[in-house]
């Protein structure tokens, strides 16, 4: 008997998060030949685009010009997107198997790796995704207290998260105010006390993780010297092995020079990047609140596969700051229903395809993409490939015969469970409404766009006119 009695003669496909790996996703099964596929496409708020939006520097616009890429793929008729509906809660996980022949997850790593040292999380102690978030304009931290009337700042790690958030930190008002950063944020760092920052990194410039591109941008601010150590751009023999092997480094390191060379012009604000130091504690004053960092002085220890290490020294000193930003890393949450690999705090997976995390055996039907499948890894740009690669997979068990033939509910009973549930299901063209009121909003201040950061906001704005869930069936822009 031939596979194609195995098979659906189409595919219908559940891609779990709006940012660019689900949207890559979406992009590789609509553009399918061998099949024609249904994709709908779930974010738990009603904008899309994830970190696009979310995540993604104000200051850096020109990045986020990769949504129009996105807004190509939701024109497409075989496309839906469905906002504003929380897998866990909204839809379950069940609800997904029942309606559609696969799902792919696109949930991100949106919580932060913890430093786990005493006085974590008191006042002016603050993960950076928090900032990022605040700044940007999430609706999960627009409320957040970030404490900026204070004199010195210290953002933890050494990515281009860490940098971002020091960069912001010391851009002046002038130079944020025709960016599509928050109203809220800008007018917070408007009257912010800052003027020292102190980037950290426990290893060397040689290991550092962020891109000349970044580094360079440092050396552009408007009122902000860098200043560096000219001896932590020592390097020891394993560490010049690592310069040699890689431009990037090349580059990060002749950058790092450069600022040595250049020292203090007289700028107001001051941007310190230190290397080989850890915190151990966040020191509270009589308040409780942040006033100092004690940092602990590391040791580089090359290992026998060419990789180098962090060893504590021993050596301690006391950092006077006020406000301590974490940037050490993002972790997935635990989405109930969905196998879940604890120790590497993502969705488990086995090249893209969902496993059981005790048996490994693989989970039929159900893919993970971008950053819950691999962590926190990789630009923008990369997860196009790597989504693609996935999507390749699907349609290898497509062909293969493991997606059965089976008569799914009618495309629209999804939205019908929605609306039983008071689901506010906002659609794509739901969505360009927000947009236009946002560009508009931002043009009173000569910014791309003023974003609307209160989810219930948005629901009052877009009212009556969101249609019932039912009716988005076949909806297109």
């Amino acid at each position: 008997m031939s596979l194609d009695t195995f098979r659906p003669a189409s595919l219908r496909v559940a891609v779990i998060g709006s940012g660019p790996a689900g949207f890559y996703a979406a992009e590789s099964l609509l553009r399918s030949t061998e099949v024609p596929v249904e994709v709908d496409v779930y974010d738990r708020l009603p904008t899309p685009y994830g970190l696009v939006r979310g995540g993604v520097a104000p200051d850096h616009a020109k990045i986020k010009t990769v949504a129009r890429a996105y807004e190509r793929t939701a024109q497409r008729p075989s496309f839906r997107f469905l906002g504003n509906v929380t897998l866990g809660r909204d839809v379950l996980v069940e609800d997904l198997r029942t309606h559609y022949h696969q799902v792919v997850y696109a949930t991100g790593s949106e919580a932060s790796r913890r430093l786990g040292i005493p006085g974590e999380g008191i006042e002016g102690s603050t993960p950076a995704t928090v900032f990022v978030g605040w700044y940007n304009g999430h609706p999960d931290y627009r409320q957040a207290r970030i404490r900026l009337d204070v004199d010195r700042a210290a953002v933890i790690g050494n990515g281009n998260v860490a940098v971002d958030a020091a960069r912001i930190l010391l851009r002046t008002p002038g130079e944020l105010t025709g960016t599509d950063i928050a109203d809220y944020a800008l007018e917070a760092l408007r009257q912010s006390r800052v003027r020292e920052v102190w980037l950290l990194g426990r290893r060397g410039p040689a290991q550092a993780a962020f891109t000349p591109q970044e580094v360079k941008e440092l050396g552009e601010l408007a009122d902000a010297d860098v200043r560096v150590d000219p001896s932590d751009l020592a390097m020891d023999p394993a560490s010049e092995a690592e310069v040699a092997s890689s431009s990037q480094r090349q580059r990060n390191l002749a950058l790092l020079r450069n600022f040595v060379a250049r020292g203090a012009t007289g700028r107001t604000r001051t941007l310190h990047l230190r290397f080989c130091v850890s915190p151990t504690a966040i020191v509270p004053d009589e308040s409780g609140a942040a006033c100092a960092l004690t940092l602990e002085r590391n040791r580089l220890e090359a290992h026998p596969d060419g990789s180098i290490a962090a060893r504590p020294t021993g050596q301690t000193e006391t950092l006077q700051v006020g406000l301590v930003l974490s940037a050490i890393g993002f972790a997935a949450d635990r989405i109930p229903g969905v196998p879940f690999d604890e120790r590497g705090r993502i969705i488990a997976n086995v090249d893209g395809r969902v496993v059981d995390p005790e048996t490994r055996q693989v989970v039929r039907n159900e893919y993970v993409v971008g950053w819950a499948r691999t962590g926190a890894q990789g630009l923008i740009g990369t997860h196009k490939a790597a989504s693609a690669e996935v999507v390749a997979r699907m349609l290898d068990d497509w062909r293969a015969g493991t997606v059965t033939q089976r008569e799914l509910p009618p495309r629209d009973a999804i939205d019908v469970r929605l609306a039983g549930r008071g689901v506010q299901v906002v659609g794509f063209d739901d969505w360009k409404r927000l947009d236009e009121v946002e560009v508009s909003r931002g043009a009173r201040r000569g910014a791309p766009r003023d974003k609307i950061a209160d989810v219930r906001a948005m629901l009052d704005l877009l009212g009556d006119e969101i249609p019932p869930a039912a009716a988005l069936h076949g909806q297109t822009v």
